[in-house]
């Protein structure tokens, strides 16, 4: 999905959305900043393997994912997370490391971390590490049906 395509699935589905563009930067927390985004609204997507699928857990930049607890959570045998060569085909129109949130367009299950949903908006890459974008949560969500699950623990600096 590109940048221009995720707009136009937005826009088909009447979301409201704001695009903005960021000096590059490549770690959630660093686009946060370079973005003027609070931590906990930006979005970090990881891609992990439970068991044998790709799912993908989505959690604020100001936390770590727990693979362990999401194991747990999820009833897996295993978890690990997915090396970046068992996914980038997946994401061929996006730069690697800015996937957007949204695994119902790339066929994959999609958990988000209970902290994301504590605020009103979410922001996270658009396809590039120079573009974001935010909506409205509950349109996030309304979209994605994710799974909520506390998986995520502070990260500490």
């Amino acid at each position: 999905m590109s940048p221009k395509l995720l707009r136009a699935y937005l826009d088909e589905a009447h979301i409201a959305y704001t695009v903005q563009t960021h000096q590059p930067a490549i770690s959630a927390p660093r686009v946060a900043q370079a973005a003027h985004v609070p931590g906990r609204n930006m979005a970090k997507v990881v891609i992990v393997w439970l068991d044998n699928r790709l799912v993908m857990a989505v959690l604020p930049s100001t936390q770590h994912i727990d693979l362990a607890h999401l194991r747990e959570l999820t009833g897996a045998r295993e978890a690990r997370l997915a090396h970046e060569e068992e996914f980038a085909a997946r994401f061929d129109h996006c730069e690697l490391g800015a996937m957007p949130p949204f695994g119902n367009l790339y066929d994959m299950e999609v958990f988000v971390a209970e902290a994301l949903t504590e605020d009103e908006v979410i922001s996270f890459n658009a396809c590039t590490h120079t573009e974001i974008m935010t909506l409205a949560y509950d349109d996030f969500e309304r979209l994605v049906r994710p799974t909520v699950l506390d998986f995520g623990a502070p990260t500490l600096v």
